[in-house]
Protein backbone atom coordinates (compact mmCIF):
# COMPACT_ATOMS: atom_id res chain seq x y z
CA UNK A 1 0.00 0.00 0.00
CA UNK A 2 0.96 3.67 -0.94
CA UNK A 3 2.18 4.81 2.24
CA UNK A 4 0.90 8.06 3.98
CA UNK A 5 2.21 11.27 5.59
CA UNK A 6 0.88 14.31 7.65
CA UNK A 7 3.55 16.46 6.53
CA UNK A 8 2.27 15.65 2.53
CA UNK A 9 -1.48 14.23 2.52
CA UNK A 10 -4.67 16.86 2.44
CA UNK A 11 -7.12 16.04 5.25
CA UNK A 12 -9.19 13.74 2.34
CA UNK A 13 -6.22 11.67 1.89
CA UNK A 14 -5.35 10.96 5.23
CA UNK A 15 -8.97 10.50 6.18
CA UNK A 16 -9.40 7.93 3.11
CA UNK A 17 -5.85 6.25 4.51
CA UNK A 18 -7.20 5.95 8.05
CA UNK A 19 -10.35 4.79 6.55
CA UNK A 20 -8.45 2.26 4.67
CA UNK A 21 -6.18 1.19 7.64
CA UNK A 22 -2.90 2.20 5.65
CA UNK A 23 -2.09 4.33 8.79
CA UNK A 24 -3.30 5.27 12.25
CA UNK A 25 -4.32 8.61 14.09
CA UNK A 26 -1.50 7.58 16.85
CA UNK A 27 1.36 7.05 14.01
CA UNK A 28 -0.17 10.87 11.96
CA UNK A 29 0.22 12.27 15.64
CA UNK A 30 3.27 10.84 16.71
CA UNK A 31 4.81 11.98 13.33
CA UNK A 32 3.28 15.71 13.52
CA UNK A 33 4.75 15.98 16.89
CA UNK A 34 8.23 14.83 16.31
CA UNK A 35 8.03 17.37 13.17
CA UNK A 36 7.83 20.37 15.87
CA UNK A 37 11.71 21.29 14.80
CA UNK A 38 11.35 25.13 16.24
CA UNK A 39 10.46 25.17 19.83
CA UNK A 40 8.92 28.82 18.85
CA UNK A 41 6.26 27.23 16.83
CA UNK A 42 4.04 26.64 20.33
CA UNK A 43 3.56 27.92 23.28
CA UNK A 44 2.04 24.69 24.40
CA UNK A 45 2.61 21.18 23.22
CA UNK A 46 0.07 18.38 24.35
CA UNK A 47 1.09 14.98 25.46
CA UNK A 48 -2.39 14.28 25.94
CA UNK A 49 -2.48 14.19 21.89
CA UNK A 50 -1.36 10.73 22.24
CA UNK A 51 -4.25 9.50 24.58
CA UNK A 52 -6.62 11.27 21.91
CA UNK A 53 -5.53 9.60 18.91
CA UNK A 54 -5.53 6.10 21.06
CA UNK A 55 -9.29 7.03 21.32
CA UNK A 56 -9.90 8.16 17.91
CA UNK A 57 -8.27 4.78 16.71
CA UNK A 58 -10.29 2.96 18.93
CA UNK A 59 -13.95 4.66 18.01
CA UNK A 60 -13.04 4.06 14.29
CA UNK A 61 -12.48 0.21 15.17
CA UNK A 62 -15.62 0.47 16.15
CA UNK A 63 -17.40 2.36 13.15
CA UNK A 64 -17.68 5.82 14.75
CA UNK A 65 -16.48 8.26 12.60
CA UNK A 66 -17.52 11.62 13.51
CA UNK A 67 -16.13 13.74 10.31
CA UNK A 68 -12.97 13.99 8.10
CA UNK A 69 -10.70 15.46 10.81
CA UNK A 70 -11.40 12.54 12.87
CA UNK A 71 -7.94 11.17 14.23
CA UNK A 72 -6.25 14.08 12.78
CA UNK A 73 -3.72 16.37 14.05
CA UNK A 74 -5.06 19.72 14.45
CA UNK A 75 -3.58 22.79 16.49
CA UNK A 76 -5.14 25.46 17.67
CA UNK A 77 -3.97 29.29 18.20
CA UNK A 78 -2.68 30.34 21.64
CA UNK A 79 -5.89 32.81 21.96
CA UNK A 80 -8.64 30.03 21.96
CA UNK A 81 -9.63 28.80 25.50
CA UNK A 82 -9.55 25.31 26.66
CA UNK A 83 -11.38 24.15 29.94
CA UNK A 84 -8.89 23.94 32.52
CA UNK A 85 -6.59 25.63 30.93
CA UNK A 86 -4.99 29.40 31.03
CA UNK A 87 -5.78 31.53 27.85
CA UNK A 88 -2.02 33.48 26.89
CA UNK A 89 -2.46 35.11 23.80
CA UNK A 90 1.33 35.07 23.58
CA UNK A 91 1.76 37.21 26.14
CA UNK A 92 3.22 37.05 29.82
CA UNK A 93 0.68 39.92 31.02
CA UNK A 94 -2.20 36.89 31.53
CA UNK A 95 0.59 34.44 33.24
CA UNK A 96 -1.60 34.78 36.57
CA UNK A 97 -5.53 34.70 34.96
CA UNK A 98 -7.22 31.84 35.83
CA UNK A 99 -7.61 28.69 33.73
CA UNK A 100 -10.71 28.64 31.05
CA UNK A 101 -14.01 27.19 32.87
CA UNK A 102 -15.18 26.11 29.51
CA UNK A 103 -13.58 25.28 25.62
CA UNK A 104 -14.20 27.63 22.95
CA UNK A 105 -17.11 26.97 20.70
CA UNK A 106 -14.60 26.30 17.96
CA UNK A 107 -12.47 24.18 20.21
CA UNK A 108 -15.58 21.69 21.52
CA UNK A 109 -16.77 21.69 17.75
CA UNK A 110 -13.09 20.44 16.74
CA UNK A 111 -13.39 17.82 19.33
CA UNK A 112 -16.98 17.16 18.32
CA UNK A 113 -15.54 16.15 14.84
CA UNK A 114 -12.90 14.50 16.56
CA UNK A 115 -9.76 16.19 16.01
CA UNK A 116 -7.07 15.78 17.40
CA UNK A 117 -5.87 18.75 19.09
CA UNK A 118 -1.89 18.22 19.62
CA UNK A 119 -1.30 21.97 20.80
CA UNK A 120 -1.29 26.05 21.05
CA UNK A 121 0.58 27.81 18.72
CA UNK A 122 2.45 30.75 18.98
CA UNK A 123 1.13 34.12 17.92
CA UNK A 124 1.73 37.80 18.00
CA UNK A 125 0.96 39.28 21.34
CA UNK A 126 -2.92 39.91 21.92
CA UNK A 127 -3.03 39.20 18.11
CA UNK A 128 -2.00 42.71 16.89
CA UNK A 129 0.59 43.08 14.41
CA UNK A 130 0.83 40.81 10.79
CA UNK A 131 4.57 40.21 11.47
CA UNK A 132 4.34 37.94 13.43
CA UNK A 133 7.27 38.45 16.24
CA UNK A 134 6.98 37.97 19.71
CA UNK A 135 9.56 38.74 22.18
CA UNK A 136 8.20 36.52 25.13
CA UNK A 137 7.97 33.65 23.61
CA UNK A 138 10.31 33.45 20.81
CA UNK A 139 9.53 34.21 16.92
CA UNK A 140 9.13 31.04 14.68
CA UNK A 141 11.08 31.31 11.38
CA UNK A 142 9.84 31.49 8.44
CA UNK A 143 9.72 27.36 6.73
CA UNK A 144 11.44 29.12 3.55
CA UNK A 145 14.16 30.24 5.17
CA UNK A 146 14.34 30.75 9.17
CA UNK A 147 15.92 34.06 8.82
CA UNK A 148 12.97 35.58 7.57
CA UNK A 149 9.60 36.45 9.54
CA UNK A 150 6.40 33.51 9.53
CA UNK A 151 3.54 36.18 9.23
CA UNK A 152 0.94 37.56 12.18
CA UNK A 153 -0.36 37.31 13.63
CA UNK A 154 -1.18 33.57 13.50
CA UNK A 155 2.91 32.90 13.17
CA UNK A 156 3.13 29.51 15.21
CA UNK A 157 -0.01 28.38 13.12
CA UNK A 158 1.60 29.01 9.58
CA UNK A 159 5.27 27.58 10.69
CA UNK A 160 3.12 24.11 12.25
CA UNK A 161 1.06 23.68 9.26
CA UNK A 162 3.84 24.30 6.49
CA UNK A 163 6.30 21.78 8.63
CA UNK A 164 3.94 19.14 9.20
CA UNK A 165 3.46 19.22 12.75
CA UNK A 166 -0.68 19.13 12.31
CA UNK A 167 -2.56 18.76 9.44
CA UNK A 168 -4.74 21.84 9.76
CA UNK A 169 -4.00 25.08 12.09
CA UNK A 170 -6.78 27.15 13.43
CA UNK A 171 -5.98 31.06 13.69
CA UNK A 172 -7.96 33.85 13.85
CA UNK A 173 -8.28 36.59 11.29
CA UNK A 174 -8.32 40.75 12.22
CA UNK A 175 -6.36 42.16 9.73
CA UNK A 176 -5.06 39.04 7.56
CA UNK A 177 -3.81 37.47 10.39
CA UNK A 178 -4.83 34.15 9.03
CA UNK A 179 -4.26 34.81 4.90
CA UNK A 180 -0.86 36.81 6.05
CA UNK A 181 1.05 33.96 7.79
CA UNK A 182 -0.24 31.42 5.30
CA UNK A 183 0.39 33.38 1.81
CA UNK A 184 4.04 34.40 3.23
CA UNK A 185 4.48 30.33 3.84
CA UNK A 186 3.09 28.97 1.29
CA UNK A 187 0.05 27.65 2.44
CA UNK A 188 -3.81 27.88 1.88
CA UNK A 189 -5.94 29.97 3.98
CA UNK A 190 -9.30 31.29 4.65
CA UNK A 191 -10.89 34.21 6.48
CA UNK A 192 -14.99 33.69 6.49
CA UNK A 193 -17.47 36.65 6.55
CA UNK A 194 -17.22 37.09 10.27
CA UNK A 195 -20.31 36.42 11.42
CA UNK A 196 -19.91 32.87 9.88
CA UNK A 197 -18.23 31.18 12.94
CA UNK A 198 -18.37 31.83 16.80
CA UNK A 199 -15.85 33.54 18.63
CA UNK A 200 -17.13 32.47 21.98
CA UNK A 201 -14.15 31.80 24.12
CA UNK A 202 -11.44 33.28 21.52
CA UNK A 203 -9.90 36.20 23.40
CA UNK A 204 -10.83 39.14 21.16
CA UNK A 205 -9.06 42.25 19.38
CA UNK A 206 -11.55 43.97 17.49
CA UNK A 207 -15.23 42.95 18.14
CA UNK A 208 -16.06 44.09 14.75
CA UNK A 209 -13.52 42.87 12.58
CA UNK A 210 -12.36 39.17 14.30
CA UNK A 211 -12.93 36.53 12.75
CA UNK A 212 -11.84 32.44 12.99
CA UNK A 213 -10.51 30.26 9.84
CA UNK A 214 -8.21 27.93 8.98
CA UNK A 215 -4.52 27.46 7.47
CA UNK A 216 -3.63 24.24 5.53
CA UNK A 217 -2.21 22.66 2.47
CA UNK A 218 -5.14 23.16 -0.16
CA UNK A 219 -8.14 25.03 -0.27
CA UNK A 220 -10.15 21.61 -0.05
CA UNK A 221 -8.80 20.74 3.49
CA UNK A 222 -9.48 24.33 4.63
CA UNK A 223 -13.19 24.01 3.49
CA UNK A 224 -13.43 20.59 5.23
CA UNK A 225 -12.10 22.50 8.75
CA UNK A 226 -14.47 25.77 8.20
CA UNK A 227 -17.58 23.50 7.56
CA UNK A 228 -16.51 22.04 11.42
CA UNK A 229 -15.60 25.63 12.50
CA UNK A 230 -19.21 26.75 10.89
CA UNK A 231 -20.89 23.79 12.69
CA UNK A 232 -22.18 22.60 9.40
CA UNK A 233 -21.84 19.31 7.62
CA UNK A 234 -18.05 19.01 6.51
CA UNK A 235 -18.12 18.30 2.80
CA UNK A 236 -16.53 19.87 -0.05
CA UNK A 237 -18.24 22.45 -2.19
CA UNK A 238 -17.60 21.20 -5.59
CA UNK A 239 -14.82 23.44 -7.52
CA UNK A 240 -16.18 25.69 -9.65
CA UNK A 241 -13.81 26.17 -12.71
CA UNK A 242 -11.83 28.68 -14.06
CA UNK A 243 -13.27 29.28 -17.25
CA UNK A 244 -16.00 32.19 -17.44
CA UNK A 245 -15.17 33.52 -14.09
CA UNK A 246 -15.42 37.29 -13.85
CA UNK A 247 -12.45 38.55 -11.63
CA UNK A 248 -11.97 42.31 -11.10
CA UNK A 249 -7.87 43.23 -10.56
CA UNK A 250 -8.65 46.57 -8.29
CA UNK A 251 -6.27 49.05 -9.45
CA UNK A 252 -6.23 51.27 -6.58
CA UNK A 253 -4.03 50.52 -3.72
CA UNK A 254 -4.40 46.46 -3.84
CA UNK A 255 -1.31 46.53 -6.76
CA UNK A 256 1.38 49.41 -4.84
CA UNK A 257 4.27 49.29 -3.85
CA UNK A 258 4.56 45.25 -4.53
CA UNK A 259 8.06 43.70 -4.61
CA UNK A 260 9.63 41.86 -7.57
CA UNK A 261 9.03 38.71 -6.72
CA UNK A 262 5.38 39.46 -5.89
CA UNK A 263 5.00 41.06 -8.74
CA UNK A 264 6.14 38.43 -11.30
CA UNK A 265 4.38 35.71 -9.37
CA UNK A 266 1.36 37.91 -9.64
CA UNK A 267 1.84 38.77 -13.27
CA UNK A 268 2.21 34.83 -14.36
CA UNK A 269 -1.24 33.77 -12.19
CA UNK A 270 -2.82 36.37 -14.42
CA UNK A 271 -1.87 34.99 -17.81
CA UNK A 272 -2.13 31.27 -16.09
CA UNK A 273 -6.20 32.03 -14.87
CA UNK A 274 -6.70 33.63 -18.37
CA UNK A 275 -5.31 30.70 -20.56
CA UNK A 276 -7.56 28.65 -18.47
CA UNK A 277 -10.49 30.84 -19.18
CA UNK A 278 -11.08 32.97 -16.74
CA UNK A 279 -12.45 36.71 -17.61
CA UNK A 280 -9.98 39.25 -16.01
CA UNK A 281 -11.13 43.03 -15.85
CA UNK A 282 -9.13 45.79 -14.65
CA UNK A 283 -11.02 47.37 -12.33
CA UNK A 284 -9.70 51.40 -10.97
CA UNK A 285 -12.13 51.15 -8.00
CA UNK A 286 -10.70 54.47 -6.82
CA UNK A 287 -12.89 54.21 -3.65
CA UNK A 288 -10.33 52.03 -2.07
CA UNK A 289 -7.91 55.64 -1.44
CA UNK A 290 -10.48 56.12 0.91
CA UNK A 291 -9.57 53.46 3.71
CA UNK A 292 -6.43 54.90 4.98
CA UNK A 293 -8.56 58.24 5.42
CA UNK A 294 -11.08 56.30 6.99
CA UNK A 295 -9.39 54.60 9.25
CA UNK A 296 -7.04 57.26 10.59
CA UNK A 297 -8.18 57.72 13.83
CA UNK A 298 -6.88 54.03 14.59
CA UNK A 299 -9.77 51.98 13.17
CA UNK A 300 -11.95 49.42 15.34
CA UNK A 301 -8.92 47.65 16.17
CA UNK A 302 -7.17 50.12 18.54
CA UNK A 303 -10.49 51.16 20.15
CA UNK A 304 -12.01 47.94 20.68
CA UNK A 305 -8.72 46.45 21.98
CA UNK A 306 -8.07 49.06 24.23
CA UNK A 307 -11.79 48.81 25.62
CA UNK A 308 -10.48 45.18 26.42
CA UNK A 309 -7.07 45.70 27.89
CA UNK A 310 -7.60 49.01 29.57
CA UNK A 311 -7.61 47.09 32.88
CA UNK A 312 -4.72 44.91 32.53
CA UNK A 313 -2.69 47.79 31.14
CA UNK A 314 -2.86 49.36 34.13
CA UNK A 315 -1.97 46.42 36.08
CA UNK A 316 0.58 44.55 33.97
CA UNK A 317 1.19 47.62 30.89
CA UNK A 318 4.64 46.57 31.75
CA UNK A 319 5.02 42.93 30.65
CA UNK A 320 2.92 43.78 27.24
CA UNK A 321 5.26 43.83 23.83
CA UNK A 322 6.01 47.92 23.84
CA UNK A 323 5.25 47.69 19.82
CA UNK A 324 2.27 45.62 20.61
CA UNK A 325 1.39 48.32 23.59
CA UNK A 326 1.31 51.19 21.68
CA UNK A 327 -0.81 50.46 19.40
CA UNK A 328 -3.70 49.25 21.75
CA UNK A 329 -3.30 52.87 23.65
CA UNK A 330 -3.55 54.86 20.54
CA UNK A 331 -7.45 53.41 21.03
CA UNK A 332 -7.76 55.53 24.57
CA UNK A 333 -7.64 59.14 21.86
CA UNK A 334 -10.57 57.84 19.76
CA UNK A 335 -13.89 59.43 21.26
CA UNK A 336 -17.41 57.88 20.85
CA UNK A 337 -17.89 60.18 18.32
CA UNK A 338 -15.28 59.04 16.41
CA UNK A 339 -16.80 55.90 16.82
CA UNK A 340 -19.94 56.32 15.78
CA UNK A 341 -18.66 58.16 12.49
CA UNK A 342 -16.07 55.56 11.79
CA UNK A 343 -19.53 52.61 11.92
CA UNK A 344 -21.43 55.11 9.40
CA UNK A 345 -18.61 55.27 7.63
CA UNK A 346 -18.09 51.76 7.65
CA UNK A 347 -21.49 51.07 6.10
CA UNK A 348 -21.10 53.75 3.75
CA UNK A 349 -17.45 52.41 2.24
CA UNK A 350 -19.05 48.59 2.31
CA UNK A 351 -22.38 49.47 0.13
CA UNK A 352 -20.10 51.45 -1.98
CA UNK A 353 -17.75 48.62 -2.49
CA UNK A 354 -20.52 46.08 -3.02
CA UNK A 355 -22.16 48.26 -5.70
CA UNK A 356 -18.92 48.62 -8.03
CA UNK A 357 -18.04 44.94 -8.00
CA UNK A 358 -21.40 43.27 -7.93
CA UNK A 359 -20.75 41.96 -11.88
CA UNK A 360 -18.00 40.53 -10.71
CA UNK A 361 -17.54 36.57 -9.36
CA UNK A 362 -14.89 37.69 -6.86
CA UNK A 363 -11.57 40.15 -6.34
CA UNK A 364 -8.09 38.72 -7.36
CA UNK A 365 -4.79 40.67 -5.85
CA UNK A 366 -1.67 39.89 -4.00
CA UNK A 367 -2.40 38.84 -0.46
CA UNK A 368 0.83 40.63 0.78
CA UNK A 369 2.56 42.98 -1.65
CA UNK A 370 5.91 41.69 -0.57
CA UNK A 371 7.56 38.49 0.21
CA UNK A 372 8.33 37.61 3.90
CA UNK A 373 11.30 40.30 4.75
CA UNK A 374 14.46 39.25 6.66
CA UNK A 375 13.46 39.78 10.34
CA UNK A 376 16.49 41.59 10.92
CA UNK A 377 14.43 44.71 8.48
CA UNK A 378 12.36 44.61 11.99
CA UNK A 379 15.07 46.40 13.95
CA UNK A 380 13.80 49.80 14.43
CA UNK A 381 10.34 50.86 15.30
CA UNK A 382 10.08 53.18 12.37
CA UNK A 383 10.79 49.78 10.33
CA UNK A 384 8.20 47.99 12.04
CA UNK A 385 5.86 50.54 11.58
CA UNK A 386 6.32 50.99 8.13
CA UNK A 387 6.45 46.68 7.31
CA UNK A 388 3.63 45.95 9.36
CA UNK A 389 1.57 48.46 7.60
CA UNK A 390 2.39 47.20 4.20
CA UNK A 391 1.97 43.37 5.39
CA UNK A 392 -1.41 44.36 6.83
CA UNK A 393 -2.87 46.57 3.88
CA UNK A 394 -4.93 44.23 1.62
CA UNK A 395 -6.18 41.59 3.69
CA UNK A 396 -7.14 44.34 6.16
CA UNK A 397 -9.39 45.82 4.04
CA UNK A 398 -11.41 42.74 3.20
CA UNK A 399 -12.01 43.00 7.31
CA UNK A 400 -13.60 46.26 6.94
CA UNK A 401 -15.28 45.70 4.07
CA UNK A 402 -16.86 42.12 6.14
CA UNK A 403 -16.07 39.76 3.20
CA UNK A 404 -14.85 36.07 2.65
CA UNK A 405 -11.78 35.57 1.46
CA UNK A 406 -9.07 32.94 0.80
CA UNK A 407 -5.34 32.99 -0.27
CA UNK A 408 -3.55 30.48 -3.01
CA UNK A 409 0.17 29.97 -3.03
CA UNK A 410 1.56 30.93 -6.49
CA UNK A 411 5.01 30.91 -6.10
CA UNK A 412 7.34 28.64 -7.88
CA UNK A 413 9.09 25.88 -6.36
CA UNK A 414 12.13 27.00 -5.24
CA UNK A 415 10.78 30.63 -4.62
CA UNK A 416 9.98 32.75 -1.96
CA UNK A 417 6.25 32.41 -1.14
CA UNK A 418 3.28 34.59 -2.66
CA UNK A 419 0.00 34.08 -2.14
CA UNK A 420 -3.01 35.63 -4.51
CA UNK A 421 -5.96 36.53 -2.25
CA UNK A 422 -9.69 35.66 -3.78
CA UNK A 423 -12.25 37.77 -2.47
CA UNK A 424 -15.83 36.88 -2.33
CA UNK A 425 -19.02 38.26 -1.27
CA UNK A 426 -20.39 38.84 2.44
CA UNK A 427 -22.31 35.69 3.38
CA UNK A 428 -21.31 33.64 0.21
CA UNK A 429 -18.17 32.18 1.71
CA UNK A 430 -18.94 28.12 0.68
CA UNK A 431 -19.56 29.62 -2.79
CA UNK A 432 -15.61 31.65 -2.54
CA UNK A 433 -14.33 28.74 -1.60
CA UNK A 434 -16.04 26.43 -4.62
CA UNK A 435 -14.31 29.59 -6.90
CA UNK A 436 -10.89 29.75 -4.79
CA UNK A 437 -10.87 25.23 -5.45
CA UNK A 438 -11.30 25.97 -9.06
CA UNK A 439 -8.45 28.87 -9.18
CA UNK A 440 -6.12 26.88 -7.58
CA UNK A 441 -6.43 23.75 -9.72
CA UNK A 442 -5.75 26.27 -12.57
CA UNK A 443 -3.03 27.51 -10.61
CA UNK A 444 -0.52 24.80 -10.26
CA UNK A 445 0.56 25.64 -13.78
CA UNK A 446 2.14 28.61 -12.90
CA UNK A 447 4.89 26.47 -10.68
CA UNK A 448 5.84 24.88 -14.66
CA UNK A 449 5.34 27.69 -16.88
Amino acid sequence: MPSISAATGTVLELAAALAEGRTSSRALVEEALARIDDPATYIEIYDHARDAADAQDTLRRAGYVASPLAGLPVSIKDLFDVAGERTRAGSKALDDAPPAARDAAIVARLKRAGAVLVGRTNMTEFAFSGVGINPHYGTPGNPFDKARIPGGSSSGAAVAARTGSCVVAIGTDTGGSVRIPAALCGLAGFKPTQARVPRDGALPLSTTLDSVGPLARSVACCAIADAVLAGEEPVLPPAIAAAGLRLAVPQTVMLDAMDETVASAFARALTTLSRHGARITELPLAELAEYAAINATGGFSAAEAFAWHRALLARRGADYDPRVRVRIERGSAMSAADYVALTAERTRFIETINLRTSAFDALICPTVPIAAPLLAAFAADADYARLNLLILRNPSIVNFLDRCAATVPIERDGEAPVGLMVVGRNGEDRRLLAIARGLETALTDANIT
